[in-house]
């Protein structure tokens, strides 16, 4: 997949941060975008910019957490459009506060049903298209995916999950022309923070991050289109997050102190 004009691209959580940043970065490069998340408003707003940018856009409003939406999604990009050639698995939301101070443990099961099943849904049913148009996967997934972050432990589970699933099923593709990308973040300013879980599961409403130290979404979008043009394995955003994969093997103790000190210090 050398060049992605033309190319038929789902985004999930497509509405805002990375996923809508992907979507306006794709539509400069003539892509077709399904976009794909719960808020109509937002995708309708989405497709008018990506197609003043000389992309094109469908929308598909798609709540990832339930199969019958997922495969609705797979559907209806098949029967407008024949065949997929991208799935970038994009939805997902955070949480910030201790394990502990949880109030119900329904927080911990609805960070796993969206951020780890809604992807293993979507792959499920977009898979056998994938395998005719020898496309990609892209799974979102986080740095919080390869290592242990404090006042994010579920949703710490949930991006490891993602991780051990799709580098499993990348092993299950192999000789199928079927690739997969993960991306791993680091910090991105996006609407992520704002959204993210306090401890009764409501949303912060305000990032608790230094967001002007923070990489962001349009240049999180850029790596993650150049990576996928490459069929890269792995992307990491930032050189913490390289330094910090290769440390764990060697002193894990020390990763555990950086990730404790980016949540200090909020960066």
């Amino acid at each position: 997949m050398g060049e992605i004009a033309e190319k038929v691209i789902i985004i999930t959580g497509a509405s805002e941060g990375i996923g809508r940043a992907l979507a306006l970065e794709l539509a400069s490069q003539q892509t077709i975008v399904v976009l794909a998340a719960r808020n109509e408003q937002r995708l309708e707003e989405l497709k008018k910019q990506v197609e003043s940018r000389g992309g094109r856009a469908t929308v598909i409003p798609t709540d990832v957490v339930d199969k019958n939406q997922c495969k609705r999604l797979i559907d209806q990009t098949i029967e407008q459009y024949t065949r997929i050639d991208v799935l970038v698995n994009n939805a997902g939301r955070s949480m910030w506060t201790g394990f502990e101070e949880i109030a119900d443990l329904s927080l911990v099961e609805e960070l796993i049903q969206l951020n780890y099943l809604g992807s293993v849904y979507c792959t499920y049913y977009a898979l056998p298209w994938l395998k005719k148009s020898k496309g990609s996967i892209v799974p979102v997934a986080s740095v919080a995916g390869f290592t242990g972050v404090p006042q994010r432990t579920a949703y710490s589970a949930s991006k490891h999950a993602m991780v051990g699933f799709f580098d499993s099923l990348r092993i299950e593709l192999e000789g199928t022309g079927v690739t997969i990308t993960t991306v791993a973040p680091d910090y991105v300013l996006s609407e992520l923070h704002r959204r993210a879980c306090n401890k009764d599961g409501n949303a912060l409403g305000k990032s608790p991050l230094q967001e002007s130290k923070i990489m962001t979404a349009e240049a999180c979008a850029k790596l993650i289109v150049k990576a996928m043009v490459k069929r890269d394995r792995l992307v990491l955003t930032s050189a913490r997050s390289r330094i910090g994969r290769w440390l764990k093997l060697f002193a894990p103790g020390m990763v555990d102190n950086i990730a404790s000190k980016a949540i200090r210090e909020r960066k």
